[in-house]
């Protein structure tokens, strides 16, 4: 659908900037991602091609991992409440990922639309205090209900495994927490002169951490 808008944007001539809708992982970074859910990064890639050749001013947002899908239910797949009695932990629970509020997603992306600084790159939603492990944030969780969950730990074969028997939604999304929290797809590059980093960029922003967030549901 977006391909619409983009050739509207062509006919109309004027507009200064374009912010497809992207918000997830770097789809540039996601060629070797896991069918299905490799069509997500597949569709944008296209999107960004014909921005790119039409010569639209472009900005691109990876907003890595939203909170209300991800650290809400300390990376449960199924569920969007942290669980209180036990909690499956992928390989040791200690590889990092970045967890964003999805009002601080918005409140950086407004501030890219004229800023001459992300014209034309990619802004990487990075808040320090929000780089973590799922075991961090399952810790996080304990303190918070004064209990320790029973920890159950899922090889990345095992999780592949289980994938089998999951619907094609399932799969996507299975597969999509499979290159997060084994590989680290969110943590394990560095950007380069193509990005930007929106803490650094944005500094006034009071980002909510993920302590703040997980205390709601206290």
């Amino acid at each position: 659908m977006q391909l619409k808008l983009v050739e509207a944007i062509k006919e109309a001539g004027n507009i200064k900037r374009f912010l497809p809708s992207e918000f997830g992982m770097d789809p540039s970074r996601m060629g070797h991602a896991l069918p299905p859910g490799n069509e997500t990064f597949l569709e944008k890639m296209v999107v960004r091609k014909a921005i790119e050749d039409a010569g639209i001013p472009f900005t691109y947002v990876s907003a890595n991992a939203f909170a209300c899908y991800n650290a809400a239910n300390l990376c449960q797949l199924g569920t969007l409440l942290p669980p209180r009695d036990k909690v499956c932990l992928y390989g040791d629970g200690n590889v990092k990922a970045i967890f964003l509020d999805e009002d601080d997603v918005a409140t950086y992306t407004v501030k890219t639309i004229d800023d001459p600084r992300t014209l034309n790159k990619t802004l990487y939603l990075r808040p320090p205090q929000n780089i973590l492990s799922q075991r961090q944030l399952v810790e996080m969780w304990e303190k918070f209900i004064g209990k320790e969950l029973e920890k159950i730990s899922i090889s990345a074969e095992d999780f592949i495994a289980s994938m089998k028997d999951m619907n094609i939604g399932d799969q996507a999304g299975a597969g999509h927490f499979y290159h997060m929290y084994f590989e680290g797809c969110l943590t394990d590059f560095e950007i380069r002169e193509e990005g930007e980093e929106a803490s650094e960029l944005y500094p006034e922003v009071e980002y909510t951490t993920m302590h703040t967030y997980l205390k709601r549901y206290i």
